[in-house]
């Protein structure tokens, strides 16, 4: 491999990724919206112009796609279709578990890739462990000590973003990585009941999961300036887990970097302090 691109590279698995490949010798360029340093390179998805010279030299790429688009292919056609001509020979693109070959969103861009390009790893997490320390959950975690889904008794298979990164380190480098999508979950599942029972171990509080129902999650995810359209996906995501569309676990974390996948629990240990109340 001479160089690797990670796209998203300041986000939940991007940062990740770039921190892995550094740590066994390579030194990725993070593309991102504003450069921040020599090996950061401004990109947009929209400005074709920055793909250039984003892809020059590069003979690998992980993708994330842009945030809140429901149809990302088309956006990311351009880029990708720079890439080949730029000589990209492997393509490693960040779905998730619940979205198939051919499929909506992410689908679409997994069945282009393998169609088009010459090597081409779909990674297909389940729900992330860090919606719960960095993102999405945190807020209402902190302020009210409680959890919001639609997901009822459903369970997860929830997956530290570290474990995506070190699949994702390998597949970019890896020469002899076939093709493929791997789906990726944690060693166990569980429902947003003991999830919400481990932090509130954790934390010293008690933490609550309120159920909702399919509407009121739209609404919700609405309220926080999420798109009808796209909130409505979202809520309907959490209905299949309740349905039981995430209650699985695969292997495939430890097949590929030779470790058990990491557990909620160590997550937890190491992430209380996202949850702390803050001093006055």
């Amino acid at each position: 491999m001479n160089r690797i691109l990670v796209t998203g590279a300041s986000g939940k698995t991007g940062r990740r990724v770039v921190e892995r490949l550094v740590g066994i010798g390579i030194q990725p360029r993070s593309a991102l919206r504003m450069a921040k340093g020599p090996e950061t390179v401004p990109f947009d998805w929209t400005a074709t112009e920055s793909h250039v010279a984003a892809l020059k030299g590069i003979s690998a790429v992980y993708l994330v796609a842009p945030p809140g688009v429901v149809d990302p292919l088309p956006v990311m056609l351009p880029f990708l279709e720079q890439a080949l001509q730029s000589g990209v020979k492997r393509f490693v693109l960040l779905s998730a578990s619940s979205i198939e070959d051919g499929g909506p969103v992410m689908g679409q861009v997994h069945a282009w890739l393998r169609s088009n390009v010459p090597s081409w790893i779909v990674l297909r997490p389940t729900w992330f462990m860090q919606n719960f320390s960095e993102q999405q959950h945190l807020p209402t975690i902190v302020g009210e000590d409680a959890i919001f889904s639609a997901t009822s008794d459903g369970r997860i298979g929830f997956i530290d973003a570290e474990d995506i990164a070190a699949v994702a380190a390998i597949a970019l480098t890896a020469p002899d990585f076939q093709s493929g999508d791997l789906i990726l979950t944690g060693p166990e599942t569980l429902s947003y009941d003991q999830v919400a029972l481990l932090i509130g171990q954790a934390t010293g509080r008690e933490i609550h999961h309120h159920r909702l129902n399919e509407q009121q999650m739209t609404e919700r995810f609405v309220t926080f300036g999420v798109p009808d359209s796209f909130a409505s996906g979202l809520a309907a995501m959490d209905v299949a887990i309740a349905e039981g569309a995430e209650d699985r676990t695969t292997d495939n974390v430890s097949k590929v970097t030779g470790r058990p996948a990491g557990s909620f629990r160590d997550f937890v240990s190491r992430s209380a302090g996202a949850w702390a109340k803050p001093v006055d």
